[in-house]
C-alpha cells in the first residue's frame, strides 16, 4: 500500500544542516516525510543525484515597469522558464515607483502581469518618492497585500533617495513591520567622478568601474547601517561586491544589529577587466556596483564562509546586447553613463555557485542550500519555502554533481540575447525541478504552464522585528514627519 503520491528515492538529501541518503515522500504538493524505503504511487529515481531545496532568488527584475511607459524585456513567462531551468522555484522581484506617483496602481499592474508566472513569486516595493501619501497611507496598504520589504536606492538619477527621504522609508518600515533592502553607492560621489571621466574623454564601458570605486560602496553601506540603527530597522545590503564592503556588514552584526549581506555570482567570477573588451562588448558586464578584481573573489568567498554574506541572488536585470531597448538604448557609441546597468543571471545562479563553490571545495552542500534557498526564504518570510522538511512545499531541485556543462545563452532559456557566463565550464547541473510537488523541469525541458505560479503573501515574522534599541529610547517613527 502506497503512503505517498510521489517518492523521490535514493538521492543525497541536503538540508541547511544535514546531508544523508534518503527518500522524500510527497502528498498534495507538500513534503510529507523524509526517510528510507518510503512507498509511493510513483517514483523519481534520484540515485547518484543531490536533492536540494528549490532555489529562492530574492533579488531579480522581471517585467519591471519603466518611467517611459514600457517594461524590462524579460517577461514573467520567459523569466519563469529560465528560473525553473536553473533550479529556482521562487522569486522575489520588484514593483517600481516613479517620482511624483504613488505605489498602489503600479502594484496592481505587477500583480496582473505576474499572473502569467510559472514560479511562485513575491515583490519588493521600490520607494523612489517618499511622499506623505505614500509613507503614511499607501505603504500600509501594500503591506496588507502581503508585500513586506521596501527597496531603496542610494544612487541612480530616477530612483535615488537622499538621507532625509531614506530615513522616512526606514521609519515607515518600522511602523509597518517591513525589512528594508538597500542598494548602497554614493550618488554624489559617482556623479562627480562621472563628470570628470567624461570631461577627460574616458567614455568606454571599462570606465564604469572607475566611476564607482570600492570606497563609494563602502561609505554608503556604512551610512545606510548607521541610519537604520538610529531608526531601529533591520536591513539587507544588496549585491555586496567585495570584502571591504562586507566588513561594514560584519561590524554591524558584531554589534548585534539586524543587518544582512547579499552577493551575486558576478561578484565571485567576473572582474572589471571584463568591461575592457573590444568595442562595445564590455557593456555586457556592466552592473552596479561594478565587478572588482580577482583578489576580491577570495575575500568574497571568505565572507560567505564566515556567514557575513548569507544570501546569493542573481540580481537578474536583463538588457539585451544587440537591442535598442537594451544595452544600446543610448546609441551604438554611448558613453558608460548612458548604458543600462545589469546582467542576466536567473538561469545560471545555482549552477555557477554549485560549480565554483561546492565542486571546487569552497563551500559544502549545506552551505549551498542555505545560500540559495534556506536563508533567503527565512529572511523574507517565505515560510513554506527554502527547506526540505515535512510540512514545507515540495519545491525540490535534483542536481547531477558530476555533470559537466559549458554554459551557453541557449541553455539559459531567458529572453536576453547573451549571458555573462558564456563559455564557462561548470561541474554540477540541475536535471529536474519540482514546484509544489509537480515536475516543472526535466532534463532542460520546462513543463510548467504559464499562470501556474502563485503569489506568496508575507505576514509579520520575528526575524525582522526591531531590536527595541532606540537612541535615548525615543521613537521618532511614531510621528508623521
Amino acid at each position: 500500500m502506497a503512503d505517498y503520491q510521489t517518492v523521490i528515492s535514493g538521492g543525497t538529501v541536503v538540508t541547511g544542516s544535514d546531508v544523508a541518503r534518503a527518500d522524500i515522500g510527497i502528498n498534495n504538493g507538500i513534503i510529507a516525510a523524509i526517510g528510507l524505503n518510503l512507498k509511493g504511487e510513483s517514483y523519481i529515481d534520484a540515485d547518484g543525484l543531490v536533492v536540494l531545496p528549490g532555489g529562492v532568488d530574492s533579488h531579480c527584475h522581471i517585467e519591471q515597469l519603466n518611467d517611459r511607459g514600457g517594461s524590462d524585456e524579460e517577461t514573467w513567462t520567459t523569466g519563469s522558464r529560465s528560473a525553473l531551468a536553473g533550479g529556482t522555484t521562487s522569486c522575489i522581484t520588484f514593483a517600481a515607483q516613479f517620482k511624483g506617483q504613488g505605489i498602489l496602481g503600479t502594484m496592481a499592474e505587477y500583480r496582473r502581469r505576474a499572473s502569467k508566472a510559472m514560479v511562485d513569486y513575491s515583490f519588493h516595493q521600490i520607494i523612489s518618492d517618499a511622499s506623505d501619501e505614500v509613507m503614511f497611507r499607501e505603504v500600509p496598504q501594500i503591506v496588507a497585500q502581503g508585500v513586506r520589504s521596501l527597496k531603496v536606492f542610494l544612487t541612480y538619477e530616477n530612483s535615488y533617495l537622499d538621507d532625509h527621504h531614506f530615513i522616512r522609508v526606514l521609519a515607515a518600515a518600522r511602523r509597518n513591520g517591513c525589512l528594508v533592502t538597500v542598494h548602497c553607492e554614493n550618488y554624489e560621489a559617482i556623479n562627480w567622478r562621472t563628470r570628470a571621466l567624461l570631461a577627460a574623454g574616458m567614455t568606454e564601458p571599462k570606465y564604469h568601474a572607475w566611476s564607482r570605486p570600492v570606497m563609494i560602496e563602502r561609505e554608503a553601506t556604512h551610512r545606510a547601517i548607521a541610519l537604520a540603527e538610529m531608526v531601529d530597522v533591520p536591513i539587507q545590503v544588496f549585491h555586496v561586491s567585495c570584502a571591504e564592503v562586507a566588513e561594514e556588514v560584519a561590524r554591524a552584526q558584531h554589534r548585534g544589529l539586524k543587518v544582512w549581506g547579499e552577493t551575486c555570482p558576478q561578484y565571485l567570477t567576473r572582474t572589471a577587466s571584463d568591461m575592457d573588451r573590444p568595442g562595445f562588448e564590455g557593456a555586457k558586464f556592466m552592473c552596479s556596483p561594478a565587478p572588482r578584481d580577482e583578489a576580491a573573489h577570495a575575500g568574497q568567498w571568505e565572507m560567505i564562509r564566515r556567514g557575513t554574506l548569507d544570501v546569493v541572488s542573481s540580481d537578474h536585470s536583463g538588457w539585451s546586447y544587440d537591442s535598442v531597448a537594451g544595452k544600446r538604448a543610448g546609441g551604438p557609441d554611448a558613453s558608460f553613463r548612458d548604458i543600462p546597468n545589469g546582467m542576466p543571471g536567473l538561469g545560471s545562479r545555482m549552477a555557477v555557485l554549485f560549480s565554483e563553490g561546492v565542486s571546487k571545495g569552497r563551500i559544502d552542500l549545506c552551505q549551498f542550500a542555505r545560500l540559495t534557498a534556506t536563508n533567503p526564504a527565512k529572511l523574507f518570510g517565505l515560510t513554506q519555502k527554502g527547506s526540505l522538511a515535512p510540512g514545507k512545499d515540495a519545491d525540490i531541485v535534483l542536481f547531477d554533481p558530476a555533470k559537466k556543462v559549458t554554459i551557453t545563452n541557449a541553455l539559459m532559456q531567458h529572453i536576453i540575447d547573451y549571458t555573462p557566463f558564456e563559455g564557462m565550464d561548470v561541474t554540477g547541473w540541475p536535471v529536474l525541478t519540482m514546484r509544489r510537488g509537480e515536475v516543472a523541469m526535466k532534463d532542460g525541458v520546462v513543463l510548467a504552464q504559464p499562470g501556474s505560479g502563485q503569489f506568496l503573501a508575507r505576514g509579520p515574522y520575528d526575524m525582522i522585528k526591531p531590536l527595541g534599541r532606540l537612541p535615548d529610547g525615543f521613537d521618532a517613527s511614531a510621528f508623521e514627519v
